[in-house]
């Protein structure tokens, strides 16, 4: 394995892949691990995930600094990631008791209850484009629970990955409660068919959530799959045109527009159609690409040159299919995986730009007749995982937002996740939810007491 600073492309450091012994090793630790850690109680088990968030704080720049180095996020938002990863922590230290607690129902026993408890050793696919949000949303929840997690994550991101390792195991966590495998994906399916594996749980492409899902299904294990997104931004004519624009330059280049929940197609009424794409362009065109540890950048490099020219291609697909290119689509020419940000108007179902994801700071504008139109054309997508719409008319967003195929709807701000609020997809964006009760319920046996 081998991490590449991608504003530079300078190698960082190499990393020795696992051995199918040890591999094995981590899964007979994880197996006595999860034999003592479901009896721990959950009050020390808070105890233990508020240490990890005070290190995620304590050490917010160190850690932030490794995520800017290994994946190209600015360092700004490196820190905040750190600091919503924390969050994530003393949410389900504080919440995770309640969520868990047994629930009474009335039957004809004498006494009915529904029980939360843990079903074992839980592995990880993670990505690389949050690389500790992603593991964090899973593994505090996962912990809390009285699971313990295997980690692979993806192999640009090792440092983090080890980074993540040593942040349970200074809090206090025994060993094998967190491991992470420093293993290729050709070893996943082997490591989901073992025995001590009981779920597996993956962020990432829809290739690759098909590929686990498959494998979990023939070892008949339980999977979360949050995959890919092409989200909707919608834009109503009673909307507020400058703060939507403004928002929506934000929204697509966010996390240098690697983001699954970034908002990808800009589906504008007609009657607001001139007056948002000017006010859009002045906002991407105002966006700085540069160093991302310098604190006036706004947009750094793409994690991996192979991703930029896949984004690039899309690109040029769509504008030999009729797309106008209003701002960018091209490479910079200076070192580092640097794509400028660009926008695409003129957009139709049929173009790469709306069929597909693109994952980089690619904008793409549709336009529609009407209401009515805009909602078919934000439905008419294989994907569901997030959806923004702007309206002044607030019953009328709501209502709307019945109507909208997605697994969540912001309405006049942009889509993100909160570990109050359950996150993840329908259609090829994927099933399950991380995040919230429904979060830390995904990885529970639901089972049934009855007392005569």
């Amino acid at each position: 394995m081998q991490s590449v600073n991608p504003a530079t492309e300078e190698i960082i450091r190499d990393y020795a892949e696992h051995s199918q012994e040890q591999i094995s090793a981590a899964l007979d630790r994880a197996e006595a691990a999860f034999a003592s850690w479901r009896k721990v109680p959950l009050a020390e088990r808070s105890a233990l995930m508020r240490n990890a968030a005070q290190d995620l704080r304590e050490r917010r720049d160190e850690h932030a600094a490794l995520m800017t180095e290994e994946m190209g996020k600015t360092f700004a938002a490196a820190k905040a990631e750190a600091e919503k990863c924390a969050l994530c922590c003393d949410y389900y230290s504080e919440h995770a008791p309640a969520l868990l607690s047994p629930q009474e129902v009335a039957t004809d026993a004498s006494r009915s209850l529904i029980r939360f408890d843990p079903l074992g050793p839980v592995l990880a696919v993670m990505p690389w484009n949050f690389p500790y949000w992603q593991v964090i949303r899973f593994a505090a929840p996962a912990l809390m629970a009285g699971n313990v997690a295997l980690l692979k994550h993806a192999s640009n991101v090792p440092g983090c990955a080890l980074a993540i390792e040593a942040i349970f195991r200074s809090a206090g966590f025994p060993e094998g409660c967190f491991q992470t495998l420093m293993i290729g994906s050709e070893a996943v399916e082997g490591v989901i068919a073992h025995p001590a594996v009981k779920a597996v749980t993956l962020t990432g492409s829809e290739p690759t959530g098909k590929a686990v899902a498959a494998a979990a299904g023939r070892a008949l294990k339980k999977t979360v799959l949050e995959l890919g997104g092409s989200d909707p931004f919608i834009l109503l004519e009673d909307a507020d045109i400058q703060a939507a624009a403004c928002v929506a330059a934000q929204a697509r280049c966010i996390n240098n527009g690697q983001s699954c929940i970034a908002a990808k197609r800009f589906i504008v009424v007609d009657a607001a159609a001139v007056a948002f794409e000017e006010a859009f362009l002045a906002a991407m065109r105002s966006l700085r690409v540069g160093d991302p540890m310098d604190p006036s950048t706004d947009v750094g490099p793409m994690a991996r040159e192979d991703l930029l020219l896949e984004l690039h291609d899309q690109v040029k697909r769509s504008v030999a299919a009729g797309a106008v290119l209003r701002l960018g689509g091209k490479r910079l020419d200076a070192p580092g995986f640097f794509y400028a940000p660009t926008v695409l108007t003129g957009v139709r179902p049929g173009m790469a730009a709306f069929d597909e994801e693109t994952f980089g700071p690619v904008a793409a504008v549709i336009r529609a007749k009407d209401e009515g139109d805009a909602l078919a054309l934000a439905n008419r997508s294989s994907f569901g995982l997030g959806a923004s719409l702007w309206t002044k008319d607030l019953r009328r967003g709501e209502a709307l937002a019945a109507q909208i195929e997605s697994g969540s709807v912001f309405i006049n701000g942009m889509v993100k996740s909160d570990p109050r609020l359950p996150f993840g997809g329908v259609k090829r964006s994927g099933y399950g939810r991380e995040l919230s009760a429904f979060g830390i319920r995904e990885f529970v046996n639901i089972k049934t007491v009855w007392i005569a």
